[in-house]
């Protein structure tokens, strides 16, 4: 095993990368390639890879971001849905044993793709990312959309309609290309950010500069697609998020509040997966977190692991002790329905707080 800069991976390489996924049978998910590690690598200087190489050829790959005292992180933590190794099918090889070849104590992820036996052993929280399956077509799944929840697949059309009727018109762009339609996305994020209590993520500077980058990024494993609903011209509801082949990664959706009663954001939700599906795309994958839109619009769940990979020592305790008990008391709130929902209402509170 070697450690090198993502940026210090050849064409080779990487193809061996693309090569290696796509022989895992899992779905291709584009955090998973090397065009979002190199994207990280261009805002965050602690990203680094181990190359496993076995009879001169590579067999694995492991993104991470190396910090302070060998503690590790999965590549882009935080924002990153979907985590863990490349490797070789029946590959020998163990977390330690890679660990240690990376100068690492410990290794953190919060969206271990399921499947990823080499570091599921030391997951503490397993949860579920539901998803959108439209293999079959847009058509079949509005129709089971419709079957299984008549009066929301009705009540959001007719909240389109409204909308159509009284804006003059809308109209969806699945890949717009414009930077300005970007900055109005993550204005809108930041302040619902602000509105719901929780940390503004665009106010970290890497987010954003990863972000536009990405929106760059145009690879067939790995690239950016903004997709927005205007009314007449004005934007109403965005979405930015990842897309390979077959899989759309569903990532930073936001809308103009002053919209809020026509829904645009699901029914930028309803126009994505309708293009998506026209694009060969098989699936939506709406990411891990508790949300109403997301119950009422998925068809199923993949699963997601948190937790930590660790060796003994001095260091990997010093880790144990700055992540687990906030860890530990993060899973007891989300276990206990009244709990959470109390934690949800003062959040709220505090972001109404910010806004005045």
């Amino acid at each position: 095993m070697r450690v090198v800069r993502p940026g210090e991976l050849d064409e080779g390489e990487r193809e061996s990368w693309r090569e290696l996924r796509a022989k895992s049978g899992a779905p291709a998910n584009p955090f998973m390639e090397p065009e979002f590690t190199l994207a990280v690598a261009g805002v965050r200087p602690g990203a680094r890879v181990a190359v496993i190489e076995e009879g001169g050829s590579p067999a694995g790959f492991f993104p991470y971001e190396r910090g302070a005292f060998g503690h590790g992180r999965a590549i882009g933590l935080g924002v990153s849905d979907c985590q863990g190794a490349v490797l070789r099918p029946g590959l020998r090889i163990g977390a330690r044993e890679l660990l240690r070849a990376c100068a690492l104590s410990a290794w953190e992820f919060d969206n271990l793709e399921a499947g990823q036996s080499l570091f599921a052993a030391d997951a503490a929280e397993e949860s579920g990312s539901p998803v959108i399956d439209i293999g079959e077509g847009f058509a079949a799944y509005e129709a089971r959309l419709r079957a299984r929840s008549p009066k929301f697949h009705r009540t959001t059309t007719a909240k389109e309609r409204k909308l159509a009727r009284q804006a003059g018109g809308i109209r969806f762009v699945f890949d717009e290309r414009d930077p300005a339609a970007l900055r109005t996305l993550m204005e809108w994020k930041s302040a619902q950010y602000r509105r719901t209590g929780r940390r503004d993520r665009f106010a970290q500077e890497w987010i954003s500069s990863l972000v536009r980058r990405l929106h760059d990024t145009r690879a067939p494993g790995c690239s950016g697609v903004l997709s927005v609903l205007y009314a007449a011209d004005r934007p109403v509801a965005a979405h930015f998020g990842l897309r390979s082949r077959t899989v759309l990664s569903c990532w930073f959706p936001a809308y103009d509040t002053e919209f809020a009663k026509f829904s645009p954001g699901l029914v930028l939700h309803l126009r994505m997966a309708e293009a998506a599906a026209r694009e060969g795309i098989g699936m939506l994958d709406l990411g891990r977190g508790e949300a109403e839109y997301k119950d009422a619009l998925k068809t199923g769940e993949l699963r997601v692991q948190e937790g930590s990979s660790t060796r003994p020592g001095v260091r990997a305790a010093l880790y144990w002790l700055s992540r687990e008990p906030a860890r530990h008391a993060h899973r007891y709130v989300r276990s206990r329905p009244r709990l959470a929902g109390y934690a949800q209402r003062t959040l709220t509170r505090v972001g109404r707080l910010r806004g005045n």
